[in-house]
């Protein structure tokens, strides 16, 4: 090489070509969560819907249920096969459940515990492969908790004592029923947990309609849709994705049609993969859910903070 070649390389711009082509750099991965609604019996499609999601190699870092979407929850996150859940669906009876025979008499949870108990294989919250947390509603302080330690089968039982169906567990301090009489689907806690993305799957999108009819016991199920439809809202706001799964046409207190739930589960979740994978490929999170999230979180202060101030001035 010459001396004026050497110099013109000395000079030479730095070529930006290796910049330009350079891959993008990954971004830090970001944490799913995954939320099961409540809705009695039909909470057997979640076995169809964890089928779908296995096919398409999904994996969730946070999971959070209520009520029967507790104890699916903890089944998935204790890594329990898609053919044990269905096995033991299958098997189940009402009897395995219920105390009593008499329609307005509670039930006692002994039963549903045992079940539990028994589906998680005396499984403990430590056991699990995946964080989880179940979400029932203590009845001494009125307050929502979220429970992931302790006894697991009993806070799942907790988490599914409807009120009128069983009687309330006492679970340490706390006394728990059914954790749908506040939060139906609890998106909002597996985003507490650590989740960047969630979806949720809601088993009982139709619910909140009424009846014409005058029977004691329809007005009461009337009613309970209704609750259940105001407390499945925020989970709707939390969410990045909600999976409808339409089983309105299965009572949700009956162990049948196990087999067709649990298709339709599969075949709606399949259906919807490609809306799915679009949501949880996201790269960066939807700051809107923050923000809906803090604003709705502020109303909720303002709100409690007004009742107390009314019932302040009621009492002098």
């Amino acid at each position: 090489m010459g001396f004026g070649n050497w110099l013109k390389n000395i000079f030479k711009k730095p070529t930006t070509k290796k910049i330009e082509q350079a891959p993008e750099a990954p971004l830090h991965p970001l944490k799913l969560g995954l939320a099961f609604s409540g809705g009695g019996t039909r909470g057997v499609a979640y076995i169809g819907v964890i089928k779908a999601f296995n096919e398409a190699g999904l994996k969730f870092d946070y999971v959070a249920g209520t009520s029967v979407g507790s104890l699916m929850g903890a089944a998935y996150c204790a890594g329990l096969s898609v053919e044990e859940m269905e096995q033991r669906a299958r098997s189940l009876k009402a009897k395995d459940i219920l105390t009593s025979k008499i329609t307005f008499m509670p039930n006692k949870t002994e039963k549903l515990e045992s079940v539990v108990n028994d589906v998680l294989g005396g499984r403990t919250f430590q056991d699990l492969k995946i964080p989880f947390t179940a979400v029932a509603v203590d009845i001494i302080s009125a307050k929502e908790v979220h429970i992931s330690s302790g006894n697991l089968a009993k806070a799942i039982s907790g988490s599914c004592a409807v009120p009128g169906v069983f009687n309330p567990v006492d679970f340490g301090e706390y006394r728990f029923f059914d954790g749908g009489i506040q939060n139906n689907i609890p998106a909002d806690v597996v985003r507490e947990m650590g989740a960047d993305i969630v979806l949720a799957v809601d088993i009982n999108p139709t619910r909140g309609y009424g009846t014409t009819s005058t029977k004691y016991m329809e007005l009461m199920k009337a009613a309970l849709r209704i609750l259940m439809k105001s407390n499945s809202v925020k989970g709707y706001v939390y969410s990045d994705y909600v999976l409808k799964v339409d089983l309105a046409q299965y009572d949700q207190r009956k162990l049948e049609n196990v087999d067709e739930m649990i298709k339709i589960g599969y075949e709606v979740t399949k259906a919807e993969m490609p809306n799915i994978l679009k949501v949880l490929g996201m790269r960066v999170p939807d700051e809107s859910i923050k923000e809906t999230a803090h604003r709705l979180k502020v109303m909720q202060r303002k709100a409690k903070q007004i009742a107390r101030e009314k019932k302040r001035i009621g009492g002098e």
